[in-house]
Order: structure tokens, then C-alpha cells, then sequence
């Protein structure tokens, strides 16, 4: 494990007359120098795929299991994160997709109405690849109609529209909203689950499982907070231009007007979303998100007492969250990569980096002890193609670590002519 700054190796400097006599021998078939070369020369590591970049904020760490080592950021911050009168709860930054801090996260929970998160994202999914539009008119099935719970009063053979569907879901949390976009997406309610179901394994929501659109009770229909928290950050990421009907605080519909349940939208300028739920079994359940300056925080909370307790620990958690930590990017441009010794090649130095800038969050004021520690394939030998990943990078505070990301060439290296290769080869020999 190396620190990022003696990435640099410096060549060893040899002689004119050592070189030559090396080459000399080299270029005789057969000599002992060539049979060295090929047999106790170190083995570049096999060319990996160029590493993809994830988007900006994208929540590759929320889900992310022991074995990678990663701690809540929280866990290094001197000022403990209150206790909540929750089931579970779990903050979550989501501009780097760090876990700030949680309770019970992998718990499994009753989502209720927060289902509707998903609902609504499989949704936006087939919006983008144009299966329906948002003015498209939709069919009020029976079934839709007759689904209790919380309702936005479609009626069947009256006009309704995909995007008044989805400010019935978002905005007043209908369940026959619910029902009659999953019919519209999937068929039926039951091929829709199927989509939520697989978007969830896609996104590795691996303590869920959807047997609806609605949330109402299911004995197998069940999430945990770290899922939600998931599924609510790529909501957030992935579709930024539907994201706005979660800040809409009221919708009207056949007459009838509804105000959005989440208390925050009023209690808090900076909050814009996100979702409430409840049922007897599952209690009351917020997923909240709020947005200060350039950060944003998500959090999500099951099993309160009472929409008033729901609303003041979000906000509790949410204050905690934005004044006990920074955000910062890391590698962008004013931040290159580090340069590596590269054997072989027409260069001899290669700037090394994550595949995209990483935004990292720590304890307020510790932005300066943050280190960069890279495993990586030494040595270095061209060809290497720009994007290949030739190693791990983590970012550590305190000698933990509180983030991981693939370390990539950022730029290709071409493989040197016969001459410059068997300098090298010496080089490496007496390095």
C-alpha cells in the first residue's frame, strides 16, 4: 500500500558502457541477459476494461459492505449524531453518496407509502425511454379505482393524465395513482412489481422486495432504510427533471385539493422533497432531502410515533448532517493525478487518478487530513490504454477509510521501440 505522493520513482542512473554491453548481449540469441528478461521480469497486469465513470454523486458507497473496510464518516466526527426516536434512520451526503451516519440501516422495514419512491422512478424510466409521455392519457382500470388507502380520486372513463398520475403519487400519495401508472408502465400491477423488483437488485437494494406499487402491507413486501436511501439518491441523480413534483406542496384533482404530507416543504426553505409514508404496522416514515448551497443531505426515517415526531427528527438529523461536515472535490482539474514511473513506453511517467472528480465528506475542519493511500500493479509497463485500471485508491481520515475508488491511466501510453524497451529492461534489472 503506497502513499499517492511516492508514486514518483526516480530511474536509476547507469552507464553508457553497462547499457551498451547489456543490449549487446541482449540482441545475441539465446544470451542470458534475454532468457533474464523474459523470465524474471515482473508481469504487467493483464489490460483491465476502461473503468466507467459514475455521474457525480452517484450512490456507489450507501450500499457499500465491510469487506471494502468503508466507516461512516460519521464515526471520525467529534460531535456524536443525536439520538432519534426512530425504528431506523440513516443521513446520507449525497454528493459524494458517503453514509454521515445510521441506525439499524440494514434492518428490515415496512416501506408504506415510501414505496411510492420506486414507483415512481421505474416510472421516470419509461419517460426517458419515450414507452409514455407525460401528456399521454391513461385508462382508470377497476382495480385502480377500487385500491383503498390514500386516493387522488381518479374515476374510471374520466381523461387522466400520466404527469396529474404522478403528482397524484408524489404530491398527495394516491394508491389508485399508484396502481393505474404501474398498469400503464407494466400491464398490470403484478408486472410492475416484477420492474420495482428488478430495478432494486440493478441498484443492489438487497434487503427489498416489492409485491406492489402502493406499499400497502404485504408480509413480503419489505425494504431497510439503506435501500430507500438508495433508491432516493438515484431517484435525485438520475432524474433531475421530474424531480421537481416533490417539492410541489399541494396538487388539485377532480376538484379536490391535497396538500403534500411532508411538513418540512414549510417548516425549512432549503428542504425540496422528498416522501412520507404510513401504516399502522410501519409507523410514521420520511424520506427528506434538502439542498445548501452546493450540498445535499437525504434522510430517512421509519417507525415514528406521529407526523409532528417524523418531521422534527428529519429536520434534527438534517441540521446535524450540514453543520458537522464538509464537502469537498478531489481530482478534478486543478487536481490532475500523480505521476507514475511507466516502463517501456515512448513516455516515462503517466499521470494516475479516479476515473471522474470524487466529491468526499468529512468532519468540519478536517479537509487537510485527508490522505490518499493507492494499491496499485508495480511496475507500470506500455502499452497502457487511457481508462485501464491498474489499481485502488482509497481515501482514508484517521487511518480509516472513508471512501474507495478504481485508480486509472489518464492517459494512453504507446509501447517504445526495441531500443528503448531493452534500456529499460536494464534499468529495471539493476533498479
Amino acid at each position: 500500500m503506497t502513499p499517492l505522493p511516492l508514486f514518483r520513482i526516480a530511474p536509476v542512473s547507469l552507464s553508457r558502457r553497462v547499457i551498451a554491453g547489456a543490449l549487446m548481449a541482449a540482441m545475441i540469441g539465446g544470451s542470458p541477459i534475454a532468457a533474464w528478461a523474459q523470465a524474471a521480469a515482473p508481469t504487467p497486469a493483464p489490460a483491465a476494461q476502461p473503468a466507467t465513470p459514475a455521474k457525480p454523486g452517484t450512490p456507489t458507497q450507501i450500499g457499500a459492505t465491510d469487506s471494502s473496510n468503508i466507516v461512516p464518516v460519521g464515526d471520525l466526527s467529534a460531535i456524536p449524531a443525536p439520538t432519534l426516536a426512530a425504528r431506523a434512520w440513516i443521513t446520507i451526503d449525497v454528493n459524494s453518496g458517503q453514509v454521515l451516519a445510521a441506525s439499524n440501516p440494514d434492518q428490515k422495514v415496512e416501506p408504506a407509502s415510501l414505496t411510492k419512491i420506486m414507483t415512481a422512478y421505474v416510472v421516470f424510466n419509461a419517460l426517458d425511454e419515450k414507452r409514455i409521455t407525460l401528456d399521454q392519457q391513461v385508462p382508470v382500470s377497476e382495480h385502480a379505482w377500487r385500491t383503498g388507502g390514500s386516493r387522488m380520486f381518479i374515476e374510471p372513463r374520466k381523461p387522466v393524465t400520466v404527469e396529474e398520475l404522478l403528482q397524484g403519487v408524489i404530491v398527495q400519495s394516491g394508491n389508485d395513482a399508484s396502481v393505474a401508472l404501474a398498469e400503464a408502465v407494466g400491464g398490470s400491477e403484478t408486472a410492475f412489481a416484477a420492474l420495482m423488483n428488478q430495478e432494486a437488485e440493478r441498484l443492489g437494494m438487497k434487503n427489498t422486495h416489492f409485491m406492489n406499487a402502493t406499499g400497502l402491507p404485504d408480509p413480503q413486501h419489505m425494504t431497510s432504510v439503506r435501500d430507500l436511501a438508495t433508491i432516493a439518491t438515484h431517484l435525485i441523480i438520475d432524474h433531475p427533471d421530474y424531480f421537481h413534483f416533490y417539492k410541489q406542496k399541494s396538487f388539485t384533482y377532480n376538484k379536490i385539493s391535497q396538500s403534500n404530507r411532508n411538513r418540512l416543504l414549510w417548516a425549512d426553505p432549503s428542504v425540496d422533497g422528498m416522501k412520507t409514508g404510513h401504516t399502522d404496522s410501519a409507523g410514521y416514515c420520511l424520506v427528506a432531502t434538502a439542498l445548501r448551497g452546493d450540498r445535499r443531505v437525504l434522510t430517512v426515517l421509519v417507525g415514528t410515533d406521529s407526523e409532528a415526531t417524523r418531521a422534527e427528527e428529519s429536520l434534527k438529523i438534517l441540521n446535524w448532517s450540514f453543520q458537522n461536515f464538509d464537502t469537498v472535490k478531489l481530482f478534478d482539474k486543478a487536481q490532475p493525478g500523480i505521476d507514475a514511473r511507466v516502463w517501456e513506453g515512448k513516455v516515462e511517467t503517466v499521470k494516475l487518478g479516479p476515473p471522474a472528480p470524487v466529491w468526499i465528506a468529512v468532519p468540519r475542519g478536517k479537509t487537510a487530513d485527508v490522505k490518499p493511500v493507492a494499491e496499485r500493479t508495480d511496475p507500470l509497463v506500455a502499452p497502457l490504454e487511457k481508462g485501464q485500471k491498474v489499481g485502488t485508491l482509497r481515501l482514508t481520515l484517521d487511518n480509516k477509510t472513508l471512501r474507495v475508488e478504481p485508480l486509472v491511466v489518464q492517459e494512453p501510453v504507446e509501447r517504445a521501440g526495441f531500443f528503448g524497451r531493452m534500456v529499460d529492461t536494464v534499468k529495471r534489472w539493476f533498479n
